[in-house]
């Protein structure tokens, strides 16, 4: 990811919408699809500025990797204890470890060589274990958003659920979200074409715009496992190790 990707991440990821509403759902997923015991352990794969690590915090013994040097000392600052360097699909430590969940929030779309890195994460499962993840969706919304944060692919629900299989991953729940505002993100990438805009960082929009958007996106929270959504920005998927 670009300098000035995660400058913006490290900036806005306490208060800006998307952020918000993204652990929110998060949350809401763990509580549908994970039941954890009690002193959970629980790693996040690809940690950034550790926007997601006091959400994560909650539910147990929680540790964490990240590959730029700058943003896993800022997350170890908040978690107030060591991030370890990690960089995937086959550097990233905790060898003799097992977690109860393993959650990689908009990471695996960084990585060239997915399935290996999926593969990877799932040796690191206790039994039982799930992993959550979530990554943006629909190929043909790519813009220069997603070459300004490097990614290398948008997912559909299709070619996630390939590539977990092939990881050797049981999906437990696969979906669609971020889809309430869906239209007028396709608005603003329309529009962007049309004018020749450049990339959209994660500034956070004016108050009470930004109040605005949390609020619609939150609104999925009470409708995840109700409503199949057909589509949205983003998809998730909780998975388990497939049995042999």
């Amino acid at each position: 990811m670009e300098l000035a990707a995660y400058q913006s991440l490290r900036a806005s990821q306490d208060r800006h919408w998307w952020f918000v509403g993204r652990r929110r759902i998060v949350a809401q997923l763990i509580s549908m699809f994970v039941p954890l015991p009690a002193n959970a352990r629980v790693l996040e794969a690809g940690c950034g500025y550790g926007g997601n690590l006091a959400m994560l915090d909650k539910l147990g013994e929680v540790q964490a990797f990240e590959f730029n040097d700058d943003a896993r000392a800022h997350a170890a600052n908040l978690l107030r204890r060591p991030v370890a360097y990690g960089r995937l699909p086959d550097k990233i430590g905790f060898d003799n470890d097992r977690f109860d969940l393993i959650a990689m929030l908009d990471v695996l779309e960084h990585i060239d060589d997915d399935v290996a890195s999926l593969r990877t994460l799932g040796e690191r499962l206790a039994p039982g274990g799930a992993l959550l993840l979530t990554v943006p969706a629909v190929p043909w919304l790519w813009s220069d958003h997603d070459v300004l944060h490097q990614h290398k692919r948008r997912y559909t629900r299709a070619l996630l659920a390939e590539r977990l299989h092939a990881a050797g991953f049981e999906i437990a729940g696969i979906g669609y979200f971020n889809t309430l505002l869906f239209p007028l993100a396709l608005a603003q990438r329309l529009i962007a074409r049309l004018v020749g805009a450049g990339g959209v960082d994660h500034a956070v929009p004016p108050e009470p715009l930004n109040a605005l958007m949390t609020g619609i996106f939150s609104l999925e929270v009470g409708l995840l496992g109700r409503i199949p959504f057909p589509i949205g920005l983003s998809l998730f998927a909780v998975a388990r190790k497939r049995r042999a």
